[in-house]
C-alpha cells in the first residue's frame, strides 16, 4: 500500500511535474530508476488502496480529457446570431415598426421554431454521443487493496500498478516495472510504421497498443497530463471552418447583398415616385421576408442531427454536426490500418491433440495456463469449456 511521504520530499503534484518535464520533448526510450520512482509517486509494487486513489482523484482529477461544456442557455441563444437569424429578426423589426403584429408574430415564431429544432435535435444527438462514450470507456487491470481488478481508465491515479497485455490500449502514461518486454504501437503518437520494444524501466505512452507481450507498470501522468493529453490540447485549439458552414455563409451573404441591393432600389424608385415612407417600409418588409429562406436552418439542423443519430447506432461518435457533412463529400478515405480487422466474435475450432491425450485435456491444460485476473476474452473462452 502507499505510505506517506516524509516532509522534506517532494510532493506527489512537484514529482509528477518532473516526469511530465522530461516527456514534454517528446517519446523517448531512457530508462527509469524503478525505486526512485516509487519513492516519487510514493507507491509501492503492492499498489494503491481505494481510500489512497479517491485521495488521488481529487488532486489530479479523472483520467480522460477536459470537454468544454458550454452553457445550455447561451447555446440555445447562439441559434439567434448568424446571418440568416440576422435577416429574419430585421423582417421582424419592419413588422413591429409597421405595427403589423400578425407579420410580427408569425416571423418570430419561425425565427423561435428554427432555434428550438436546431437546438433539440444538436442535444439529441449530443444525448447519443454521450451514451456511445459511456459504453466504449477504456477499461484497465489495476492493482487495487492487494488483488488485481478491473476498472474504469478514468479513476486511475499516478502511482496506480496496471497490467498490459497484448491488444490493451495504454491508458495512462507509464513506467514498466516488471515483466519481459512489450511491443508498442506509437503510431498514434509519433507516426511510426514500425511498432517499439520496451523493457523494465522504460516508458509508454496514453493512447499507444500493445502489439506483444504482458507487463506491469506504474502510472505517472494521467488525463491533460500525458503525452496524449498535451497533444489532444493542441489539437484543440485549432480552429476550422468546414465546407459546410462556408456554404451556408456563402449562401446567406450572398441573400443579404441581393436583399439589400434590391431594397435599395426599390427605395430609389419609390422615393422618385413620391412614395409616403410607411409605404416605402412595408414594400421593404415583404423584400426582406421573401427573400429569407427562413426553413433553411431547421432543415440543415434536423437533417445532420438525424445523420449523426444514425451514425451513432453504428457506433461512430459525431461531436460536430458539419462533419457529417465533410465525410460525405469524401471520394476516398486512407487509413493507416496495424493488425487485423475483426468481427470481435470468438468461436472455438476443433480442438488438434499432439501430446494430450485427448480433447478435454488439452483444454484443461489451457486453462491451467491462463490467467483470470486478465479476464482476458480467449483466456474466459477457455475457462468456459472447462
Amino acid at each position: 500500500m502507499a505510505t506517506a511521504t516524509s516532509s522534506n520530499a517532494p510532493s506527489l503534484q512537484e514529482s509528477q511535474d518532473q516526469e511530465m518535464q522530461k516527456s514534454t520533448a517528446g517519446p523517448s526510450n531512457e530508462k527509469v530508476d524503478v525505486g526512485e520512482l516509487f519513492s516519487k509517486l510514493n507507491t509501492s509494487s503492492e499498489g494503491l488502496s481505494s481510500t489512497e486513489v479517491e485521495k488521488r482523484l481529487s488532486v489530479f482529477g479523472p483520467n480522460r480529457l477536459e470537454e468544454k461544456r458550454i452553457n445550455p442557455v447561451l447555446k440555445f441563444l447562439g441559434y439567434f446570431w448568424g446571418p440568416i437569424p440576422w435577416m429574419i429578426e430585421v423582417a421582424a423589426i419592419l413588422s413591429a415598426i409597421l405595427r403589423h403584429w400578425t407579420d410580427f408574430g408569425i416571423i418570430c415564431a419561425l425565427l423561435v421554431f428554427n432555434a428550438v429544432v436546431g437546438f433539440w435535435q444538436e442535444y439529441k444527438a449530443g444525448n447519443a454521443i454521450e451514451a456511445l462514450k459511456k459504453k466504449l470507456a477504456l477499461k484497465a487491470r489495476a492493482l487495487r487493496d492487494g488483488k488485481w481488478q478491473e476498472v474504469d481508465a478514468a479513476t486511475l491515479v499516478p502511482g496506480d500498478i496496471i497490467r498490459l497485455r497484448l491488444g490493451d490500449i495504454v491508458p495512462a502514461d507509464a513506467v514498466l516495472i516488471d515483466g519481459d518486454y512489450l511491443s508498442i504501437d506509437q503510431s498514434a503518437l509519433t507516426g511510426e510504421s514500425l511498432p517499439v520494444n520496451k523493457s523494465k524501466g522504460e516508458t509508454v505512452y496514453s493512447g499507444s497498443i500493445v502489439k506483444q507481450g504482458e507487463m506491469v507498470a506504474v502510472v505517472t501522468a494521467t488525463g491533460k497530463d500525458t503525452y496524449f493529453g498535451k497533444t489532444a490540447q493542441l489539437v484543440s485549439t485549432a480552429k476550422t471552418v468546414s465546407h459546410f458552414q462556408r456554404a451556408v455563409m456563402s449562401i446567406a451573404d450572398y441573400l443579404i447583398y441581393v436583399s439589400l441591393g434590391l431594397v435599395a432600389i426599390l427605395i430609389l424608385f419609390q422615393l422618385h415616385r413620391g412614395a409616403p415612407w410607411l409605404e416605402l417600409i412595408q414594400f421593404a418588409l415583404i423584400l426582406t421576408v421573401a427573400s429569407i429562406p427562413v426553413a433553411m436552418p431547421a432543415v440543415l439542423s434536423v437533417t445532420m442531427a438525424v445523420g449523426a443519430l444514425a451514425l451513432s447506432r453504428m457506433q461512430a461518435i459525431v461531436s460536430r454536426l458539419e462533419s457529417i457533412e465533410e465525410m460525405a463529400g469524401m471520394d476516398i478515405l486512407c487509413s493507416d490500418k496495424t493488425g487485423t480487422l475483426t468481427k470481435n466474435q470468438l468461436t472455438l475450432g476443433d480442438p488438434v491433440t499432439i501430446e494430450a491425450q485427448n480433447e478435454q485435456e488439452l483444454i484443461l491444460y489451457a486453462a491451467l495456463a491462463s490467467k483470470q485476473e486478465d479476464q482476458d476474452a480467449i483466456d474466459g473462452t477457455v475457462n468456459f469449456f472447462v
